[in-house]
C-alpha cells in the first residue's frame, strides 16, 4: 500500500510513482493525441470545413453525454471504495477478534505449553488468510516444536480454524477451561470465520463484466469523437484538450479498477500481510 503525507500535496503534481495511472495511460494518451492531429488536419486543412458545417454540432451530444458519463463514473468509483473500506474493516474487526481472544485465553489459562501452542495458532490465521486472498502458496508452517501440516487441496483458513477450535474444545474436555468460558471464547472463534467468508464475497464477486465492459466502450467513443465538434472553436488546441479529457475518465476507471479488489498485490491493495504481522506482535506480547 503506498503511504503518503496528505498535506504535501504539491509533491503529487510532479511525481510519477510506478502505479500511477499517467504511466500506464500514457502509450494511449500518445494514440489519442496523434488521432487528434489527424482529425484536425482533415476537417481544417483537407476538408476545410466551414462554421457553418453540421459537424460542429457535435459538440451538443458531449455536452448532454458529458453529465450522463460524470455520473457512472462516480458510482463506479464509490462502489469501487466502498469494496476496499469493507475489506479493510473485516480485517480491522480480526485484529481486533484475535487481540480479544488472546486477552481471554491470557487470563484462563494457566499451563504455559498451552498458551504457546495458541501464540502461534492464533496469528497463523491471518497469515493464512492473507495468502489464501492473494492466491499466494502456503507451505508447511513450522513454529519451535509446533507444527501445522495444510493441505492444498482444500480450503486453508478453514484447516487453522479447525485445529484452533479443537485446540479449545480439548482445552475444556481436559477441564482448563469451563463450559461458561467456552461459550465467551465462542463469538471471537466463530468471528474468523466470518471475516474469511465476508472477504471470499468481495474477492470471488467482481463488478459485472457488461457494466465494467460498458464504461470503458462509453469513455473510448466519448473521448474519440470529441475533436470533431471542438476543433472549430479550438483548432489544433483541441489535441492537449482532448488528451487531458482522456487521462481524466480513463484514471478514475483505472483508479476503480484497481481498488475493487482489495487483497491482490497492486500498490493500493490492503496491505494484509503487513496486518497479519502486526497481529502476531499483538498476540505474542499478550500471551
Amino acid at each position: 500500500m503506498v503511504k503518503y503525507d496528505p498535506k504535501d500535496w504539491i509533491t503529487f503534481i510532479f511525481r510519477f510513482h510506478k502505479a500511477d495511472t499517467f504511466r500506464q495511460l500514457f502509450p494511449m494518451m500518445i494514440f489519442i493525441g496523434l488521432y487528434s492531429v489527424g482529425i484536425c488536419y482533415l476537417e481544417v486543412e483537407y476538408w476545410k470545413l466551414s462554421q457553418e458545417s453540421h459537424v460542429k454540432n457535435i459538440s451538443i451530444m458531449h455536452g448532454m453525454l458529458g453529465f450522463v458519463i460524470s455520473l457512472l463514473l462516480a458510482y463506479r468509483t464509490n462502489t469501487a471504495y466502498d469494496r476496499w473500506w469493507e475489506g479493510r474493516k473485516l480485517w480491522g474487526s480480526l485484529v481486533n477478534n484475535s487481540r480479544n481472544l488472546a486477552i481471554k485465553l491470557s487470563a484462563i489459562l494457566k499451563d504455559e505449553h498451552d498458551k504457546k501452542y495458541l501464540r502461534f495458532l492464533i496469528p497463523t490465521y491471518a497469515s493464512i488468510l492473507s495468502k489464501h486472498l492473494s492466491n499466494e502458496e502456503v507451505g508447511q508452517i513450522l513454529f519451535e516444536d509446533v507444527e501445522l501440516k495444510i493441505n492444498h487441496q482444500k480450503h486453508k483458513p478453514n484447516q487453522v480454524a479447525q485445529v484452533l477450535f479443537q485446540k479449545i474444545h480439548d482445552l475444556h474436555q481436559s477441564g482448563k477451561i469451563s463450559g461458561d468460558q467456552l461459550i465467551i471464547l465462542n463469538a471471537e472463534l466463530q468471528s474468523f470465520t466470518d471475516v474469511c467468508g465476508a472477504c471470499e464475497r468481495i474477492k470471488n464477486t467482481p463488478i459485472p463484466y457488461s457494466y465494467s465492459a460498458f464504461i470503458k466502450k462509453f469513455i473510448f467513443f466519448y473521448v474519440m469523437t470529441l475533436p470533431f465538434g471542438y476543433v472549430f472553436s479550438l483548432g489544433y488546441y483541441v489535441i492537449p484538450v482532448v488528451v487531458f479529457i482522456f487521462y481524466v475518465l480513463a484514471s478514475l476507471e483505472l483508479i476503480a479498477e484497481e481498488i475493487e479488489d482489495p487483497f491482490g498485490t497492486d500498490a493500493n491493495d490492503l496491505p494484509t500481510g503487513k496486518i497479519a504481522e502486526n497481529i502476531k506482535r499483538h498476540v505474542e506480547e499478550i500471551l
